[in-house]
């Protein structure tokens, strides 16, 4: 059996090294570093974009693009449980060797994509006035935000496609690919945006419509280099001619595809809403807090990314060895993970802490009362991302098999069951001092209930395919329907 799987490796495309096999920390290490990469840029060209608009337009104009983002990020979010699920789809078909297999689920998923992606995007440009008046976008933003948000909808099936393709390359094993175009990406948007802002030179001047143009023009530049990369690798995921047939999506692949993203997109739904709620209970307390809270959530952002970037290695390499049935593998994946993470969130808390005088002053002026603030938030709550790094390892890797609810179940209890109702109920003896206990507080109790599930949960059995997905295949894909046991997992 290893024989022939083996044999057939080399004639899939993967496009990155082989998961099932070699080195776990090095290649865990090597394959997260490029995901940690792309998420900086991300981060850096949404700053980017912000300082452009505010400097070139003014306040109405951030406030126009800062409500159109929040729906624009939310239909990332959602997309993102979908693109997650292509990638453990396709993970666990190449781990299997089952080239065959492998293409009809590409071929699936990128037909669903295609699909999906321009239906969002008609009917978002088509309400985008009625969801701003939804929102209550202030009356002065409400003009400009219209215009920004239509052609970020325009843009949204290349948005779409392209984060689907960055996902399903990590699925074959090759991270470093979309980072490259990533940077490609981001570099695009960054230059665009003035000079359409402004209209340099034979350029039109679109004002805050050239901001979202930038992006459109940007993610569809490079998803078409990216496109043309994908047949000269002679990529799995570059469908030939006579594969087009495959892209009518497949039932049962879509039903997997959507049943097992939808729980990932909610997660995302769940911690934003949260979110919102602690900025809610953070405004109770004035200006002076709020402002330093929000000063310590941009390093926040930055201390989440190791675990992230480690969290969706591990996902990743644990699909191709689920469907390798390298189980001892996935195992190690986990081990590995964890203390890198661990280290990793570790060295860079320590880092912010001892540079912090310095880093807070990056977002609020050497005189702010704020600043006091924000530096004794950071020592209660830095330290609780350690923990929580931890949990995106472990869910991370239970996730690879298809087991989707139990780390949603996981967050809901930590975020609403503890953290928010924690904030509450301490606030009249210890003020927002609460709020930052409750942080670390439900970190801990997040990654114990993730570990717990890793540790004696039913996720080794869960699939994220049945037996029969694909008409006339073999028996044994490492895509089987799961036991009784697997079916309670999922």
């Amino acid at each position: 059996m290893e024989g022939r799987r083996q044999a057939a490796r080399p004639t899939m495309g993967r496009g990155g090294p082989d998961l099932t096999s070699g080195p776990i920390g090095r290649t865990l290490i090597l394959f997260s570093l490029p995901v940690l990469g792309s998420n900086v840029l991300q981060s850096i060209n949404g700053s980017a974009n912000a300082v452009w608009v505010s400097h070139i337009l003014g306040e109405a104009a951030l406030a126009a693009i800062s409500n159109a983002n929040q729906i624009f990020f939310l239909m990332l979010g959602a997309m993102f449980g979908l693109t997650m699920a292509a990638n453990i789809l396709i993970g666990q078909a190449i781990g299997a060797s089952d080239p065959t297999l492998a293409r009809k689920v590409v071929g699936s998923c990128t037909g669903f994509f295609a699909i999906v992606s321009a239906g969002v995007g008609v009917a978002g440009f088509v309400f985008t006035p009625a969801i701003l008046d939804a929102m209550g976008a202030p009356p002065d933003a409400r003009g400009p935000a219209i215009a920004y948000l239509q052609v970020i909808f325009a843009a949204m099936p290349f948005v779409f496609f392209f984060t689907f393709l960055m996902m399903a390359q990590r699925g074959t094993g090759d991270s470093r690919t979309p980072f490259l175009f990533s940077i490609l990406a981001v570099a695009l948007d960054v230059v665009l945006n003035p000079l359409l802002i402004l209209g340099v030179g034979p350029l039109p001047r679109l004002g805050i419509a050239g901001s979202a143009a930038a992006t459109l023009i940007a993610q569809t530049a490079t998803l078409v280099a990216l496109m043309a990369h994908l047949y000269a690798r002679d990529s799995i995921l570059a469908l030939r001619p006579r594969e087009w047939r495959l892209l009518a999506p497949d039932p049962m692949i879509v039903k997997a595809l959507v049943l097992k993203g939808l729980p990932m997109a909610f997660q995302m739904i769940v911690v934003s809403l949260a979110a919102t709620t602690m900025m809610g209970l953070v405004n109770g307390y004035g200006s002076e807090t709020a402002a330093a809270y929000g000063a310590a959530v941009q390093l926040w952002t930055y201390v989440q990314m190791p675990g992230m970037a480690l969290g969706a290695a591990v996902s990743s390499m644990a699909a191709q060895n689920v469907g390798a049935g390298r189980m001892d593998r996935v195992a190690e994946v986990a081990r590995r993970g964890v203390l890198f993470s661990a280290i990793g969130t570790s060295t860079l808390v320590v880092l912010l802490l001892l540079a912090e005088p310095y880093v807070l002053r990056a977002f609020l002026p050497a005189e702010s009362p704020a600043l006091p603030i924000a530096a004794h938030l950071n020592q209660i709550v830095l330290w609780g991302f350690v923990p929580f790094s931890m949990a995106f390892i472990f869910n991370g890797v239970v996730r690879a098999t298809g087991a989707v609810w139990p780390p949603l179940l996981a967050m809901i209890i930590a975020l609403w069951g503890v953290r928010i109702p924690l904030a509450n109920v301490l606030k009249p003896h210890i003020g927002a001092d609460a709020i930052w206990w409750s942080f670390p507080m439900g970190s801990v109790v997040m990654v114990a209930l993730a570990a717990g599930y890793y540790l004696w949960g039913g996720w080794r059995t869960a699939r994220m395919l049945p037996s029969g997905a694909v008409q006339g295949e073999t028996a044994d894909t490492g895509l089987s329907t799961p036991v009784e046991k697997g079916d309670a997992a999922r």
